[in-house]
């Protein structure tokens, strides 16, 4: 391993005493300022005060700035849940680059793709992923460093081990002359193509959800907040970026916990949690399997959940347990961050019909639209289109996908106002409150997860054996939904379903791969001869019910 450099702050290309203007990452300076001993992040009863939170982003930020990293390049962050995500977080972005994080359970083939899609040449990870990194590297990628590793044995690649960290200044940052509208981060989502698309955020946007976001659950510095989503899922922005915001302490939940619901519970309550963000799927089966009624989890005031519809019957159940949390549906894509809330009356009366997604925020303005773009009457469907703050700047490199997803109102001065077309249709019930009513295309939500099924389709289809694919979801167990698909083979073979699926592992991540592959001889069609997906889902759930009987 090559020695770590050593730094003289004052002397080093870049440095400066003057302060930014005030973008993300000041939040852990100025949060350090008030509250320096309080933790900021806690893991396996480990924690993070703010002080030490800042002093190694700033040491973080200078090494990256020695590896050459500056202003406007994309940082990797390939590291499961510990106490060192938040200090990638922040120290990237302190270097003045943009953090993307990856899915540390990712089939390599598709993490390469990001990587090389992205410009990827710095990861930060740890030397519990030095295999899989070996397995990302070869012809074509643009890593240059890792950090996080003792040695890495390839030609090409500089390794640097956490250790290295010690050397280098923690007392400030370099002054990256980053401003409110660069880059702070890109997340990866799925993409109808098969190449994954990156949603670019800006500080400002960032910094705008924070805001929101604290403001709206009235977070302060006595909130312990936690959430059961991985970094690369946008959720966890709640914790990284509100949390800080406002000197809270945010309690990371180890992935072998959110497997299994008792020993979650117990941490819950353990942590003494204030404030509960995840998607429906994680409630129920705390519910159902986390024997939460035998655990005080008095202290939570505030259950937030989103990215999948909740059944009511649960939440009821939940309410009943929780008498003294306040529940919110909270909704929005990544690309807007979010954008709108429905804070569940106390006093609402259980009923089996669905939640509305609620109002849209206060610094957001929201348009319902028929195929037109005409704004349609109250109490008529069409897709929400958004403006707002909190929105992307755009998806990475994909210019002429930009130019679809937004929708440009003209405005006074010659300008115009821009909005998001979220895809998703609602309904304005009459007082503000919107009703959600599904998709306008082939985008599902799995546990809260992103996916496009012609993305599972153009992997399916890809296999050499394959002659046409489908994909479509059915309900599964515990009012849950699955993805399933349906083939049409070049020539029948044994075992080709497994063959199918390991396929699918190796190039779609875990959430994706569809439960059940059915080999069939033909496809119901339209009149106009494309696969007629509704008749095929039918079939399927036909199928399924039938083979439950036997």
């Amino acid at each position: 391993m090559e020695a770590p450099p050593t730094y003289n702050a004052t002397s080093l290309p870049g440095y400066s005493g003057s302060k930014l203007s005030f973008i993300l990452h000041q939040a852990i300076d100025r949060s350090a300022e008030r509250y320096a001993d309080r933790p900021a992040f806690r893991f396996l009863d480990t924690t993070l005060s703010y002080a030490e939170l800042v002093e190694r982003a700033n040491k973080l930020a200078w090494v990256l700035a020695d590896a050459g990293i500056k202003q406007g390049d994309r940082v990797g962050i390939f590291l499961h849940k510990s106490l060192e995500s938040p200090v990638a977080v922040y120290g990237i972005m302190k270097a003045g680059a943009a953090y993307v994080p990856l899915d540390p359970a990712a089939p390599a083939s598709r993490l390469r793709k990001t990587i090389q899609h992205c410009g990827i040449r710095c990861l930060i990870s740890h030397v519990q992923k030095q295999q899989d990194i070996l397995d990302l590297l070869g012809a074509g990628t643009p890593l240059e460093c890792v950090i996080g590793l003792d040695v890495i044995d390839q030609p090409g690649i500089r390794s640097l081990d956490w250790d290295c960290l010690e050397a280098a200044p923690g007392d400030r940052a370099p002054d990256s002359g980053v401003v409110e509208q660069d880059l702070a981060y890109i997340m990866y989502t799925s993409g109808s193509t098969g190449i994954p698309k990156g949603i670019m955020h800006t500080h400002a946007s960032g910094l705008s959800y924070a805001r929101m976001a604290a403001e709206t659950y009235g977070i302060t510095h006595e909130d312990r907040l936690s959430n059961h989503s991985p970094l690369h899922f946008d959720m966890s922005t709640l914790d990284y970026f509100s949390g800080p915001l406002r000197g809270a302490c945010t309690v990371i939940i180890p992935e072998a916990y959110t497997k299994l619901p008792a020993s979650l519970s117990t941490l819950m309550e353990k942590e003494r949690l204030t404030i509960w963000y995840s998607v429906p799927f994680a409630l129920i089966q705390l519910l159902l399997r986390g024997l939460v009624e035998e655990h005080d989890l008095g202290t939570l005031r505030w259950v937030l959940f989103g990215g999948e519809p909740f059944p009511p019957k649960h939440l009821h159940a939940l309410r009943r347990l929780w008498p003294r949390a306040r529940f919110s549906n909270v909704y929005g894509p990544a690309e807007v961050n979010q954008c709108t809330y429905y804070h569940v009356p106390v006093d609402e009366p259980e009923s089996d019909m669905p939640l509305p997604v609620g109002r849209v925020w206060p610094n957001a303005e929201g348009l319902v639209v028929d195929d037109k773009d005409q704004v349609v009457a109250c109490g008529e469907s069409g897709e929400l289109l958004v403006r707002t703050p909190t929105m992307m700047r755009g998806y990475w490199q994909q210019p002429e996908l930009n130019e679809q997803v937004f929708y440009r109102r003209p405005a006074a001065g010659g300008t115009s106002d821009i909005f998001y077309r979220t895809g998703d249709l609602v309904q304005d019930r009459g007082d503000g409150i919107l009703m959600f009513l599904g998709r306008k295309d082939r985008q599902v939500k799995i546990r809260g997860y992103r996916i496009e099924l012609d993305e599972v389709e153009s992997v399916l289809a890809a296999h050499e054996q394959v002659e046409e694919a489908a994909a479509y979801v059915v309900a599964g167990s515990e009012d849950s939904e699955t993805i399933q698909a349906a083939v049409i083979l070049k020539n029948r073979q044994d075992g080709i379903t497994d063959e199918l699926r390991q396929h699918c592992a190796q190039q779609l991540p875990w959430y994706a791969v569809p439960e059940s592959i059915w080999l069939r001889e033909s496809f119901p069609r339209t009149t106009s001869g494309k696969i007629d997906r509704r008749v095929l889902r039918g079939h399927a759930i036909e199928r399924q019910r039938a083979e439950a009987m036997l």
